[in-house]
């Protein structure tokens, strides 16, 4: 063959290697309608794309736990309205909680801090901060976050974790968030009650004055049907756990027509076996606290997880300061003024398991 053919060949071959190529399809640009689209997510979508986004520091971080602490997570999971005698009193309407009595441990002198008749926000706010008396703002009724209602402190335990060095985050996951309670969610909608959420009532949370779309608060709060995509990764230092009106046996119109404490048990037997299994997995406990009692001061509390006394009675005396103090000692944080001289839950755990 003479050079001339050879060359028209090899131009040939380059012309057919070049059009047998699969060329990529080009990735269509996102849309800002779509953007739009993705940020109004409804319902359990809302603590979403738009504040997820936000360059927020202290979430994620990867240290969990006190130095030298076997526990690394605290997971609360706050109850209604039912004192201990109603609670450990009643195995028919609450079979699943008598079983966690005998495996885990539980306290019989956990006393309510304020008056019976202090309503549930209270109670809340104290379990975040140790007190709910401020220089601005006193927390004795039910009435959702404001500008009036709500306080510049930063002395409660999540301002706490965001300043820690130690790299700790929080999470709260509360059930029924939708578009009306907002992505920082100030307010009531169905069975969610913002009275039962501590965090929207310090305005370095939700904002000043408090927003529905304050993005720290928004990246902070997840609705309760993303917790089970969580756990698959790792949780928070801190969660926080507020299940709807329904499921945290305080009962509302529209609730199931059965005993509230029914109600709530039924709800803790579906879900508590995956987060069981999680604090398992990742040294991590779980409180079932109770916000306030019913006839008498003395409230249920249990302690959950492979490093308390199984079961175990503590009679100690305690409070909501010992439950905020606790978490602050597993965490390796300094005592909050306010719960300095509060007795800790050390005795519920086993010997060289809490810090």
């Amino acid at each position: 063959m003479s050079a001339a053919c050879l060359a028209w060949a090899a131009l040939l071959g380059l012309v057919l290697t070049a059009c047998s190529r699969t060329r990529e399809p080009p990735q269509p640009e996102r849309s800002a309608a779509t953007a739009a689209t993705a940020a109004a997510r409804p319902a359990e979508g809302l603590a979403s794309e738009a504040s997820a986004n936000q360059a927020i520091p202290d979430l994620p971080k990867a240290g969990h736990g006190a130095a030298g602490s076997k526990i690394k997570h605290v997971i609360v999971i706050a109850m209604e309205n039912h004192d201990a005698e109603e609670i450990y009193g009643d195995a028919r309407n609450a079979p699943y909680i008598h079983a966690l009595l005998a495996r885990y441990a539980h306290t019989e002198n956990f006393d309510d801090e304020l008056p019976l008749e202090i309503p549930s926000e209270g109670h809340y706010v104290w379990m975040e901060a140790g007190t709910h008396r401020f220089s601005d703002a006193v927390f004795d009724d039910d009435s959702p976050p404001s500008s009036s209602v709500s306080t510049g402190s930063n002395l409660h335990l999540t301002r706490q974790i965001k300043n820690a060095s130690t790299g700790l985050s929080w999470m709260t996951y509360q059930e029924g968030l939708n578009e009306q309670t907002g992505a920082c969610p100030i307010e009531a909608s169905g069975f969610y009650a913002p009275k039962h959420d501590p965090f929207v009532f310090f305005r370095d949370i939700a904002g000043d004055p408090p927003a529905k779309n304050t993005p720290y608060c928004a990246q902070h709060h997840r609705p309760y049907s993303a917790l089970q995509a969580d756990l698959t990764g790792e949780l928070a230092s801190y969660v926080f756990i507020t299940p709807d009106e329904c499921h945290d046996m305080h009962w509302d119109r529209g609730c199931p027509a059965e005993n509230p404490i029914r109600t709530g048990d039924r709800w803790l037997q579906n879900e508590l076996p995956t987060l069981i299994s999680y604090a398992a997995l990742h040294d991590a406990v779980i409180f079932i606290t109770f916000d306030e009692g019913g006839p008498t001061p003395k409230l249920p509390f249990l302690a959950i997880g492979t490093m308390v006394k199984k079961g175990y009675t503590g009679t100690e005396r305690y409070d909501h300061s010992s439950q905020l103090k606790s978490v602050e000692r597993i965490l390796g944080l300094p005592a909050l003024p306010s719960v300095a001289s509060a007795n800790e839950l050390s005795d519920l755990f086993e010997p060289g398991a809490y810090p």
